[in-house]
């Protein structure tokens, strides 16, 4: 029997690259699917059809893109996502598992990217509708580990070499992993960072002991 909720709940994940994002949010989508929860998985850039071209676009390693572009893209991603899948869901009272949202875009383009962090949160925060995750699950791992992970599983290119993303130099990634460390010490009541250095087990206890609070789950 599918438990009902008047609102619907709102659940991200974030991470640098590899850090096991997909892997935890397809975990979780089962384990509350088998609780009964209404599950809606789904991701950024690529949750719409538009979305999925954007993606492509955005990963290509033969695309060179400017930085405000690819700002700009996301945020367009992010407007159709949500008011094709994300707040149709909360108003259906669903438990919405979405890989990467505004944190992502202030990490990537305002930390890596080096662009205006304070209107990248104000266009956010615009384009958003003032959406705020429920509660963010931020996997954290080294950059060198994390990159190597990602390129030797890769599905959207070529293994081995990975996205145009996972192609930048390591002092962008870097800078991405201090954003998102930044971004959780401010608000540390919403984000929760969990090592994703540890066992693909470990890790989903330690994810599922934070999404039992706040879905109440015994």
């Amino acid at each position: 029997m599918k438990k009902r909720r008047k609102k619907g709940i709102f659940i991200t994940f974030e991470g640098p690259e590899g850090s096991g994002k997909s892997l935890q949010a397809k975990k979780v989508c089962k384990y509350l699917k088998a609780q009964g929860f209404p599950v809606v998985h789904t991701r950024e850039p690529g949750g719409t059809d538009l979305g999925r071209s954007l993606r492509k676009i955005l990963l290509n390693p033969h695309n060179k893109i400017n930085s405000k572009t690819e700002l700009f893209l996301n945020f367009a991603d992010r407007a159709e996502h949500l008011v094709r899948v994300i707040k149709p869901a909360l108003k259906e009272g669903k438990v919405i598992i979405c890989e990467r949202f505004n944190d992502a875009t202030l990490a990537y383009q305002g930390y890596g990217r080096g662009l205006d962090r304070n209107l990248i949160k104000k266009t956010g925060f615009f384009v958003g509708d003032g959406i705020v995750p429920d509660l963010t699950l931020l996997l954290d791992i080294k950059v060198e580990q994390g990159l190597k992970r990602a390129v030797n599983t890769a599905k959207d290119f070529k293994k081995g070499k990975g996205d145009r993303l996972e192609q930048e130099k390591i002092s962008f990634h870097r800078k991405v992993r201090r954003g998102y460390q930044d971004i959780a010490k401010e608000d540390e009541k919403r984000i929760k960072v969990i090592s994703g250095t540890k066992s693909i087990e470990q890790v989903f206890e330690k994810i599922v002991s934070y999404i039992n609070i706040v879905l109440e789950i015994n």
